[in-house]
């Protein structure tokens, strides 16, 4: 399958005109300085802004009279949907000036913690060590995981004269874990037969820096593949010897130019490239934001014992027909408290309008993401109420 119209078209015609960075610095908090808080009189007393939190999910419940600026930092994965978000945003509230760093999950967060930025962006929820790192900043409260994109995680590869594979979760595993490495290999062969399969060396792409997007590929790895994943998941790439590129970006780059390879992406990357077919019971399932969604939709919320938190485990292992089950869903993480009433406002009607059905309309445009439920949507403006200021 060759994926035509996933990408961000919408955030690409519209990034010239924002303030949003992308600097795919592996090492962004090195230089970095804690974002001022210059949000200016919102134009609203605390309780008003709650209401349009938590009450009007068109995210413009505030009339457009807030004033200020927001950082954040994070997953490249999301990078697309915030542009567009931004973009959008702007039509809302004119004097808001929101930015957003592409640097990753794990230096998103990491920024969070040093007070660098308001909020971060990161495709797995804070684990236990990340919840502490992020006091620093936040509080004895910490800080809550917000789903607010859903996307599936394509594996694609660039092969001369084959434009669809089918492969089960334990053959994608081999071939990541460097036990296949031929891509005539009788495991692909018998799942392909209708396919010219080249006798040439199979290059596995993975990323160089910490994500979340390798965090939610290798849980899908060690929940559905069995014994052919021995390694733990993670968001650093447990298995030498493979390609590898910062960022989103960088796989995606060695993927594009480079014949024989195989890697995994946030779908809003891959426009144009061949993707695999993911096994899921007796079936192949095409990659798509329908599919990703009933992934999502059966999954519970994980108990890390954060009032609020909306961290969700996903179903990996899934067999429901029809559902694809590689799926990121990138979290919004958000302070309990702010220090500054004026930022806890801004933070919240920015993520209030992110979780919109509009928000969420511009994000599928933009970057291909499944909209939240309803549901899900409910219980992120509940959420955003009870995040404080002052």
């Amino acid at each position: 399958m060759t994926l035509r119209r996933f990408a961000p078209t919408l955030a690409i015609a519209m990034a010239a005109s924002l303030t949003l960075a992308a600097c795919g610095n592996d090492n962004p908090t090195a230089e970095q300085t804690p974002a001022e808080d210059t949000a200016a009189d919102a134009g609203t007393d605390a309780d008003t802004d709650t209401d349009a939190a938590t009450g009007d999910a068109g995210g413009d419940a505030s009339g457009g009279d807030l004033t200020g600026s927001l950082a954040a930092a994070g997953a490249s994965a999301q990078n697309a949907a915030m542009t567009a978000w931004i973009s959008a945003y702007g039509e809302v509230q004119p004097g808001v000036q929101v930015t957003y760093d592409s640097v990753g999950s794990g230096a998103g967060v990491t920024s969070l913690g040093q007070g660098a930025v308001d909020f971060a962006g990161s495709d797995s929820y804070l684990n236990e060590e990340r919840r502490e790192a992020v006091k620093d900043f936040c509080g004895d409260e910490g800080a809550i995981n917000l789903p607010v994109y859903v996307s599936p995680i394509a594996v694609a590869f660039n092969l001369e004269g084959v434009d669809s594979l089918n492969l089960n979760p334990e053959t994608i595993a081999k071939i990541f874990n460097q036990d296949i490495t031929r891509w005539n290999d009788p495991e692909i062969a018998e799942q392909n037969p209708d396919a010219d399969l080249p006798d040439e060396r199979i290059v596995p792409v993975n990323r160089s820096d910490d994500s979340g997007t390798t965090d939610n590929f290798t849980k899908y790895l060690a929940a559905a593949a069995g014994d052919a994943w021995p390694h733990e998941a993670g968001q650093t790439w447990p298995v030498a010897g493979g390609e590898a590129g910062a960022q989103t970006a960088g796989v995606v780059s060695i993927l594009s130019n480079t014949p024989g390879t195989i890697g995994y992406s946030d779908a809003s990357a891959v426009e144009g490239m061949t993707l695999v077919n993911v096994g899921v019971g007796d079936e192949y399932v095409e990659l798509s934001p329908e599919a990703a969604a009933q992934v999502v939709e059966a999954s519970p919320l994980a108990d890390t014992g954060v009032e609020g938190d909306l961290a969700v485990d996903l179903d990996y292992a899934t067999t429901e027909s029809g559902a694809y089950p590689i799926v990121l869903i990138s979290y919004h993480v958000v302070c309990k408290n702010y220090q500054d009433a004026d930022k806890a406002n801004l933070v919240k009607d920015f993520i209030s309008y992110v979780a919109s059905p509009e928000g969420q309309d511009v994000a599928a445009d933009g970057a291909g993401s499944a909209p939240i439920s309803d549901g899900l949507r409910e219980q992120v403006l509940d959420a955003l109420g009870a995040v404080n200021g002052g």
